[in-house]
Parts: C-alpha cells; structure tokens; sequence
C-alpha cells in the first residue's frame, strides 16, 4: 500500500471519528471522548493540517488565563480537573480540520438531529413514568417532578437541556435555509422538531426557554421576518395547551417558591460570586476553588437556612469564570462569543436569498452562539463537557461554512 493511500484512508478515518465524536456526546462523554482521541491520531497520520477557525485566540487567552490562575491559585491541586478538561476543546480543531465539505457538516447536523430526537423522545417516556410515580406517590406533581427532570441519556437535565436546544437550532436552520429541506427530509424534520419541542418543554428549565427562544427568534427574523410578530400568540398558544405544570413554571419566573424554585438560590449565588470577583478580580481564586470557599463570600445578609439549591458553582458561566480565573479570564469568553456570532451571522448575509447550504449552517450556528450566550446568565453551561464538546463542534461546521463563503464560491448547494 503505497503512502499517499494510507494518509488518504487516514483521513477518511479521521472524518468519521470526528462525526462519531460529536455526535457521541448526546449519549456517552465516555465513548465521545474516545473516539475524539482516536479521531486525533487519524488526523495526525493523515495528509491533511490541524487547522484552528478564527476564533483560535480568545480561546487561547482564556486556555492561557485558567492555566495561570491554577498556578496562582491557593489550592492548586483543586484545579486538576479542569487541566484534564482541556482536552475536550480538541473538538474544535478536530472537527474544523477532518470535516471539509458543508455536505459532510450537513451530515453531522442530520446526526445530533437523529439522535437528538431519540433522547428527546426517552424524555418523554421518562415524563409519563414520572407523572404516573408522583400520582401513586399521592404528590403534587410539580414540587414532585421539579428537583428531578427528565434527563434523555444525559445523567443530568441540564445537559440534556443545552444539547436538545442545539440540536433544535440547528434543525430549525436545516428547515428554514437548506435546499436539501424537502420532501421526506422535511417532514421526517418537522416529526423531530415535535419531538426536540416537546421534549425542551417538558425539561420545564426556564434559562433554556429564554436562550433557545430568543435564538429561534433570530433565525426566523432571517427566514420570515413577519412571523416574528406572531410570538407572544405562539406563547400564548403554548401556555394555554400546556400541562398545568408547565403554567406554573412560567409564573415561578415572577412568583417563585422558596424551597421548589431556584430564583432565590441563584441571587444568593450571584451576590457571593460578585464578593469573590471583589476581592480577587484579577486571577480569580482558582478554578474548583469556588466550590470551596462560597461560605466564606456568603453576604452578611443572606437568608439562613440557604434557600434550597446547588451550591456548588455560581449558576452564572461570566460570574463563575470570573470568580475562578479573574475578569480578563471571564472577558474571554465574552470574546469569543461576540467574535463567533458577528463572523457568522456576517457571512450568512454575505450568501445568497433563499435556500442555500452555507447561510444554514451559518444561521444555524450563529443561533447556537446566541443561545449559548444567554443561558449563559443563568447557567455555568460551557462547564459542562457534553454542551462544551458539542458546541464547538458546531462552531467547527459554522466555520467551514464561513470559509466557503468568504473565498467567494457564492452560492453553495452541496
């Protein structure tokens, strides 16, 4: 076998390692990061360059600051794990230079869409076995659901949450912009998007519902601008449909119940977390150490017993961050959020009107920054593994898009 045929099945095999990586995600962080490392060593024996999308440097500084504040740290040793965690932002290099065609980042799209829906229909097994639990239970179902959600595969309805939410973006483009949104692909499109709905729903996360419905906002702004309009009858529609449950979450919004909703605990969270950046604004105090020291930061004020609740992060991914690591640190992120979405929601109004390859995936990432952002507020989302890996993956495809369409090939249909 001559050299040129193995680096070009070396190749092959780092596509598919790759594609199987992120979309592995929506079911085991194990096996994804398996064939992540895999995927790499296909890369590397391969002919084709590790390549880095735009957004190399402020992930650098903010790789740069976090390795800095371990080193300043008071307790080092505790940011350990964070250290290993770097290896997951491989995904973003690995994706951007093993996928090279916008048919095969289609592919990918198609892939967490698939499988997205499969968990988002275990989802909705898990609701039905839950309702029928707190009923025999004699509970009132929602103080009995609310602390335990449905998770899909994920361990944890977070995760669950911030992958569905991706995936429905990225659908949501698929059906707005792609030329390949026909016929059965349409519909089988429309029957997952029911699913993924029902399933985000019923997860009943509130930060979620604001990110994924301002970002579905923003791509139906690109689609049919006077449909926008038609939001607050949609919500209404929703509310009006929805179980009681659902009703009652989106009241705890404004009137919350101390010991069932977290709006109290996230404020006790914040506030702490501002103490922290007070006193340690520039290194932070060390990543895993917040998680330590909170009630040394509690404010004098703060209700006791602690309202009911994780007290293990700071529920806000910009505070947490800067909390850890120190506010230039922080402003990273911000950095590569706000660079992601102004290059790709500037090259998609750069592709053709009407359906076009390129101005899906670039919407559709774009709209997966955006939500990202948000949940952000309200959430140490990027924090967890599964929705990191997954978002630079699409970050990866959104950038492959970007690049068709700056070196001019107009309009892109495969």
């Amino acid at each position: 076998m001559s050299t040129a045929s193995w680096e070009d099945r070396a190749a092959g095999a780092a596509l598919y390692l790759a594609g199987a990586s992120a979309v592995t995600v929506l079911v085991s962080i194990a096996a994804s990061q398996l064939l992540l490392a895999l995927a790499l060593v296909a890369l590397l024996a391969s002919r084709l360059r590790l390549r880095m999308p735009a957004v190399w440097v402020p992930l650098a500084v903010f790789v740069a600051g976090t390795l800095i504040a371990i080193l300043a740290s008071e307790d080092p040793g505790a940011g350990r794990p964070q250290i290993r965690k770097m290896f997951v932002l491989l995904m973003l290099p690995v994706v951007y230079s093993a996928v090279r065609t916008v048919g095969q980042a289609r592919a990918l799209v198609l892939g967490w869409v698939a499988v997205g829906s499969l968990s988002a229909a275990v989802g909705l097994i898990q609701f039905a076995d839950k309702l029928r639990a707190a009923r025999s239970a004699g509970a009132g179902f929602y103080d009995y659901y609310i602390a335990e959600r449905i998770s899909g595969f994920m361990s944890h309805w977070m995760t669950f949450a911030g992958q569905l939410m991706l995936a429905g973006l990225l659908l949501a483009a698929f059906l707005f912009f792609s030329p390949h949104a026909r016929g059965r692909a349409k519909w089988m499109g429309v029957i997952a998007a029911a699913l993924i709905g029902a399933a985000l729903a019923l997860n009943m996360t509130r930060s979620i519902w604001l990110a994924g419905a301002l970002a579905l906002l923003y791509l139906v702004w690109h689609w049919k601008r006077p449909l926008v309009w038609l939001a607050p009858v949609a919500l209404a529609a929703l509310v009006a449909a929805g179980p009681g449950s659902l009703r009652a979450r989106l009241i705890s919004i404004v009137q919350p119940r101390r010991e069932v909703d977290s709006n109290l605990h996230r404020i006790v969270c914040w506030r702490t977390g501002l103490r922290m950046v007070q006193a340690h604004p520039w290194l932070g105090l060390g990543p895993e150490v917040v998680r330590l020291r909170f009630h040394d930061f509690l404010p004098p004020d703060a209700p006791q017993p602690l309202p009911t609740g994780w007290y293990g992060h700071l529920h806000n991914l910009y505070l947490h961050y800067a909390a850890e690591r120190g506010i230039p640190t922080a402003m990273a992120v911000v950095w590569l959020l706000a660079q992601a979405f102004w290059e790709l929601h500037r090259a998609a109004r750069r592709t053709p009107a009407g359906r076009d390859e390129g101005r899906f995936l670039l919407h559709g990432a774009a709209a997966c920054v955006l939500g990202v952002a948000v949940a952000g507020f309200f959430e140490v989302n990027l924090g967890d593994s599964e929705v990191l890996m997954m978002f630079l993956a699409v970050l990866a495809c959104g950038y492959l898009a970007r690049e068709q369409v700056e070196a001019g090939h107009g309009r892109i249909a495969a």
